[in-house]
């Protein structure tokens, strides 16, 4: 069978190219293996990280260091941070890290850089000082010696150690002032100190802590203030020469203000320079001033179950009895401040722990709420009976309820 459909022809004639088309396809062609080898090349692949530039480690020192010199310590210390995150192996940053923590009170912060830079470097000897600075500072007495005296033994020439290990010796004497040799140990390491090098900050500020605790108020002051002119950022500097100026024996008020005042300006977070002005200003009749440093204290650590103490006995002595009897049953009852807060009960012991409870129990009394107010008194003479003050306050409280005294 013959098929004559012309589809199925194969013998159909070609049609000449069209010189356009072609020529426009070449282009193409071109403009495809450009793309191909020059511009997605150069695209990044999809869902992986551009690069960015990458500091030097080097460059945050500078920065921390230029910060601490402007006083700028706490954004100092972040710089460090900064600096360690970028080249974690550097000894000197943890070391320089822990100084300035401690220059800001912040000591456990302080130990574990100083720690960080002994894993490094278990030998250095700078490390070992702050290290056991920090311990001391903390009321680790014990480990702070053991680890300046590894410090010594490491760099015995080295007047920063032993200017350390006086004030911790120090620190441990003002908390029991019957142990034996430890005041004669703080002042021979400050004298060690000042002979290897007598104009040092850590040898001044050493040497004004001792010529402090055994009462050369004014050699103090002179040690103090030369420290202070080597570097006048440094908060603790100024909350010492104001607890001189403070001491019954000199009474230089204002200065004292001036001083704490400048603590606070340094380190606002830190509660104590508020509190020391509270006291201050308490000492010279200034309760309204008083209350207001002592609130303010309580805002920057609202835990600490003293400084509502404080306060307390500033609302009793300015006569505000209600709000004296509110903080105070925080301090003796325990319990949850209007902020919220929890406060721990402090037991009742003597010293500045029996005022608040003489003082809690009179304002009891005075608001006639006796049958609280008589339960005061009674602990009172049981528990600290051997204080001559607590005795007659007891007896006071007891007058007041009886309606024998109106004191």
């Amino acid at each position: 069978m013959y098929l004559s459909n012309k589809r199925l022809n194969m013998n159909k004639h070609k049609r000449r190219g069209n010189p356009i088309r072609i020529l426009l396809l070449v282009v193409l062609i071109g403009v495809g293996i450009y793309v191909n080898q020059v511009v997605i090349a150069d695209v990044p692949p999809l869902f992986i990280p551009t690069p960015t530039p990458t500091r030097a480690p080097e460059s945050f020192v500078t920065d921390a260091q230029a910060l601490e010199n402007e006083g700028k310590l706490s954004q100092a210390i972040e710089a460090y941070r900064q600096a360690i995150l970028a080249d974690s192996t550097n000894t000197g940053n943890y070391i320089s890290l822990a100084r300035l923590l401690i220059y800001l009170g912040r000591y456990d912060e302080a130990l574990e850089q100083a720690s960080n830079a002994l894993l490094i470097n278990e030998n250095n000897a700078m490390a070992y000082a702050l290290r056991g600075w920090a311990q001391g500072l903390s009321g680790d007495y014990l480990n702070g010696t053991a680890s300046l005296k590894r410090a010594i033994e490491l760099d015995p020439n080295n007047h920063v150690p032993y200017a350390y290990i006086a004030e911790v010796y120090g620190l441990q004497y003002e908390s029991d002032t019957a142990a034996v040799g430890v005041i004669d140990n703080a002042i021979s390491n400050s004298q060690k100190a000042r002979d290897l090098n007598p104009n040092a900050l850590e040898t001044h500020r050493a040497r004004g802590y001792v010529q402090e605790l055994v009462g050369s108020y004014g050699e103090a002051v002179q040690e103090y203030a030369a420290a202070i002119s080597i570097n006048k950022y440094i908060p603790e500097l100024y909350m010492r020469l104001g607890r001189v100026y403070y001491y019954p024996d000199v009474a230089e008020y204002d200065l004292a203000v001036e001083a704490f005042r400048e603590a606070d300006l340094l380190n606002p977070s830190d509660p104590l320079p508020d509190v020391y002005l509270s006291r201050v200003y308490q000492t010279i009749g200034s309760y309204a001033t008083a209350i207001q440093y002592a609130e303010k204290a309580i805002v920057d650590d609202p835990t600490n179950p003293y400084y509502y103490g404080n306060l307390g006995v500033l609302f009793y002595r300015n006569f505000n009895y209600p709000n004296a009897i509110t903080m105070l049953r925080l301090v003796i009852r325990g319990g949850t401040s209007d902020a919220g807060t929890t406060i721990e009960a402090l037991p009742l012991d003597y010293g500045i722990i029996s005022q608040y409870y003489q003082v809690y129990g009179l304002a009891l009394a005075r608001v006639d709420e006796c049958s609280e107010a008589l339960q005061i008194s009674e602990a009172l003479l049981k528990n600290v009976g051997g204080d001559e003050i607590t005795v007659y306050n007891a007896g006071v409280i007891v007058d007041i309820c009886t309606g024998v005294s109106e004191e």
